[in-house]
């Protein structure tokens, strides 16, 4: 196994502790707490894509749920989420609708089962499978039923009245059939490998281990000052020098293996 330099490592982690603490105050407070083994509460109310009232624990009881929160106007992560989710998806032999559902849930209270029907549409059809219509829930509900539901996942988000946007970062949850957190997913390009083992797992009621959480966030940073971009730079350059590091670790130990054998090799008898 190769071992990066400690030197290296601790260089690595001052660039991340680094980039975190330049965080602006708008994201401060902002993330995604994993409670892993809690159980979402079954009788919040909401509305799904026709405008039936319904609640969420309805949706539960056969099969594991993927749920994505998001709100249908987003202009940045919330559409990459559902499109990553997708794409993780096709690739899966498991279907929506028989093996897992997955239920997307607006957490702006404006929004209406009308606009929750139309995202609804774009993805069973991207989705393309035949009981993906029966499988994709898009829910809308009101400021008290979605607080609680954000809180029982561990959800924090805000709203951000200058730019008219919510502030917020980007994962999707996976739950069993009893509603129990299995896992959570951060970012926006999920592997069809760890959705398939993930959906085996929760449908054993079985409950994943904390997983390292590298958050991107949704928030619209002043292109002026480019305060905000030079957060995301600095966590580029981080990822660039450890990928950087395990390379140039990497090729001198293949270096020194190639050496070794070819001594090895000069040393050997002739038969």
């Amino acid at each position: 196994m190769l071992r990066l330099p400690a030197s290296f490592l601790l260089f690595a982690v001052a660039c991340f502790a680094q980039s975190a603490s330049q965080l602006p105050a708008a994201l401060r407070g902002i993330g995604i707490d994993q409670k892993l083994g809690d159980r979402i509460p079954a009788g919040l109310k909401f509305r799904d894509e026709a405008g039936q009232e319904v609640q969420i624990g309805q949706y539960f009881g056969s099969r594991p749920v993927f749920l994505a929160l998001v709100y249908y106007q987003c202009p940045m992560l919330c559409t990459q989420v559902l499109n990553g989710l997708v794409r993780g998806l096709r690739p899966v032999s498991f279907d929506i609708g028989k093996q897992f559902d997955v239920i997307a849930v607006s957490f702006d209270p404006t929004e209406q089962p009308a606009l929750a029907a139309e995202k609804k549409n774009t993805y069973v059809k991207r989705y393309n499978r035949t009981a993906a219509s029966s499988g994709f829930h898009f829910l809308t509900g009101s400021s008290d039923s979605i607080q609680a539901l954000t809180r029982a996942v561990g959800f924090r988000y805000k709203w951000d009245e200058p730019t008219k946007q919510f502030i917020h970062a980007s994962g999707i949850m996976l739950l069993t059939p009893d509603a129990k957190l299995a896992r959570y997913y951060y970012g926006v390009d999920f592997q069809p490998n760890d959705l398939r083992l993930g959906i085996i797992e929760a449908s054993r009621e079985q409950i994943a281990s904390p997983v390292d959480k590298i958050l991107l966030f949704c928030f619209h940073y002043d292109p002026l000052t480019g305060k905000y971009g030079l957060v995301i730079m600095n966590v580029l350059r981080a990822f660039a020098l450890l990928t950087l590091g395990v390379l140039l670790t990497f090729i001198v130990a293949m270096r020194r293996r190639d050496r070794v054998m070819s001594h090895a090799d000069k040393l050997s008898p002739i038969s």
